[in-house]
């Protein structure tokens, strides 16, 4: 059935498997995508929505790349919004509530449409390993498909076991069977696997709320877009989301279920996500609060499901159903489905190297929740370096990764695979030491000539890319160069509460002044008459703005880059044998001789191991 041998196996088609299977076919390798269920191809398994705080910047990296995420993003949104706004750039997420329906079908006609790309419909239950190497997958069935490379992205399906209250049943998502048999035969090879937990909210009958006395949501004014392409276009029509709150009466029914949850009769023995916490969690854990937000999404243009954000529960689902019944708005609420938890297994992520590939067998990679991360955004990163690094292994080309200074997935990356997680990772700004550096706004700067070089990144996007960079560095010249006269800019310092000047003074350090923005400059005539001429769109003046005003702290941040990427340079021979450095201590001795680093920058971000060890290793290897 099937003769030939592939180069790239991608075992699982949620997000991190599309990423995945798109971008090892984009770049010329001949690639098959298993999956368990062809229906569900890219689901969005619980909320209907992209993006959000930190997500945002890495579906934009995706899309730099030349991945499809941003596009499908864009082609599926009903609400737009620029979350942040009122911080500095470095804090701008972008977020878009999805057609849950759309946004699948988008995706699989993508698909469909990506040259050297075949789909096959099974359950993978094992690997085809010789020599530590692998060389093909096992179907339930037991067709053996050969490939050069596999990558595993299983989602929640390793050994899933779904969660109502007392019952519970084998499951990767409501409706759907778990898969058996890969986790065993991993363990087997030597691989240390865990448990982890998440969960998801009910999803209701939107014609039964009364919105009228929840808080209505809109979507931005002014929207934008996620792909940097000129295909996606913003919206023009926007569906509202609305907010509502739990109440002291929804809490005490919802604790009267607690004997029967099993978060807290001991059913449940995984760590779930610390900041997606379940209702009952954050009622246990936040007894001092009387009332909980919950955002209250469609879950497409046309559909009347309804998505309750803030609700995510494992309760029975009477007790659910009593609950919401409390809740403004909800009081006549029917059910479409209860909310549930669900436990899979997942391999701690240090049994990986940075391309995601596995330490232990050759050409195996890893990518999504199968390294204990939890959403979307994180899972179609990893499948894209995932599918990049498999396809390069192939065509015998140097690996792909990316540094923490270059993007929110370098960051991701290197933080799984240096620390590892005991808990569902999911990426925040506060993760990124450089993200003055990693803003939405410049992804495509920053990661549009690499995806280019790896022949995933389209030439017209690097055009694209570069008009946009020389127009907008030709835009921040234009204010350095030009001067204004204290009697045209003086009346829009006013306006603004701002200093006035005595005499003719360069645009560019008037236009950093905090409280001054691009609407004031454009009352000085030569600014409008230059973007006019020049025909600027949005993005860059937004680019011209954030690189005027913020030109000091990118400038600091590039220089302490700079620095602690020199480590980045100094490398570490493989296999290095820690236990004869006798005056390191013995934690770090331990952590990186598990880990084993490639450089002494990733050395010194390893939990465990001291300045003063990493100073132990320099000296050594200085020798």
């Amino acid at each position: 059935m099937f003769n030939e041998v592939y180069d790239v196996i991608v075992v699982g088609a949620g997000h991190a498997g599309s990423e995945a299977a798109a971008a090892a076919a984009n770049m010329g390798s001949k690639t098959l995508l298993i999956t368990m269920n062809l229906q569900n191809i890219a689901q969005m398994s619980c909320n209907p929505a992209m993006g959000g705080i930190a997500k945002g910047q890495i579906v934009r990296e995706i899309d730099a790349l030349g991945g499809y995420s941003g596009i499908v993003s864009d082609t599926s949104a009903i609400q737009f919004k620029m979350l942040n706004k009122s911080k500095g750039p470095a804090m701008w997420s972008p977020r878009v509530q999805s057609d849950r329906m759309r946004f699948a079908e988008d995706w699989r006609l993508l698909l469909e449409n990506t040259p050297n790309l075949d789909f096959y419909q099974e359950m993978v239950s094992g690997l085809i390993i010789e020599k530590d190497k692998v060389v093909g997958v096992k179907t339930s069935l037991g067709i053996e498909v050969k490939a050069k490379t596999v990558v595993l992205t299983n989602g929640t399906f390793l050994n899933g076991l779904i969660h109502i209250g007392d019952k519970n049943f084998g499951g990767g998502r409501a409706g759907e069977r778990a898969a058996t048999g890969i986790t065993e035969e991993l363990i087997e090879m030597g691989f240390d696997s865990g448990r982890m937990k998440t969960g998801t909210p009910p999803r209701v009958d939107g014609r039964s709320l009364d919105y009228s006395v929840m808080i209505e949501q809109p979507g931005d004014e002014n929207p934008e877009k996620f792909s940097y392409l000129d295909i996606t276009k913003p919206l023009q029509e926007q569906r509202s989301c609305h907010m509502t709150y739990t109440s002291p009466e929804v809490h005490d029914l919802l604790r009267e279920g607690f004997d029967r949850s099993p978060m807290f009769n001991g059913r449940i023995q995984s760590v779930g996500p610390r900041y997606c916490p379940s209702i009952e969690d954050k009622i246990n854990r936040f007894a001092d609060k009387d009332r909980h937000q919950l955002f209250v999404e469609p879950e497409g243009w046309n559909t009347v499901e309804v998505y309750v954000n803030g609700f995510s529960t494992s309760l029975p689902e009477d007790v659910q159903f009593n609950a919401l019944r409390s809740v403004k708005g909800f009081e006549n609420v029917k059910f479409f489905r209860p909310g549930y938890a669900i436990e899979y297994d997942y391999f701690p992520p240090t049994q990986l190297k940075h391309t995601l590939e596995t330490k232990l067998v050759e050409g195996l990679f890893f990518a999504g929740q199968i390294n204990g991360t939890t959403g979307y955004e994180e899972a179609a990163s990893q499948g894209l370096m995932a599918g990049i690094n498999a396809s390069l292994k192939v065509q015998e080309r140097d690996a792909f990764t990316l540094q923490r200074d270059e993007a929110y997935i370098g960051v991701l990356i290197d933080d799984l695979i240096t620390k590892g997680t005991e808990e569902p990772y999911r990426m925040f700004t506060s993760r990124a030491e450089y993200r003055t550096l990693l803003r939405q706004d410049n992804a495509d700067f920053r990661l549009t000539p690499k995806g280019f070089d790896l022949g995933l990144a389209s030439e017209k996007r690097l055009r694209r890319m570069e008009e946009k960079q020389s127009k907008s560095d030709a835009f921040v010249q234009f204010f350095k160069d030009t001067s204004v006269k204290p009697e045209e800019i003086n009346p829009v310092l006013e306006s603004k509460d701002s200093a006035k000047v005595k005499q003719q003074d360069k645009m560019f350090k008037l236009y950093a002044r905090p409280n001054i923005v691009i609407e004031d400059m454009r009352k000085v005539k030569a600014v409008d008459n230059y973007i006019k001429e020049n025909n600027l769109d949005s993005e860059v003046i937004e680019q011209t703005e954030i690189q005027v005003k913020y030109a000091g702290y990118i400038e600091k941040e590039k220089n302490n880059a700079d620095k602690l990427n020199r480590l980045e340079n100094v490398k570490i021979p493989s296999n290095f044998d820690y236990s004869k450095l006798k005056s390191m201590s013995m934690e770090a001795r331990q952590k990186l001789s598990e880990i084993q680093p490639v450089t002494i920058s990733q050395a010194s971000r390893i939990s465990g191991v001291s300045p003063n060890d990493v100073s132990v290793l320099l000296v050594y290897l200085g020798r």
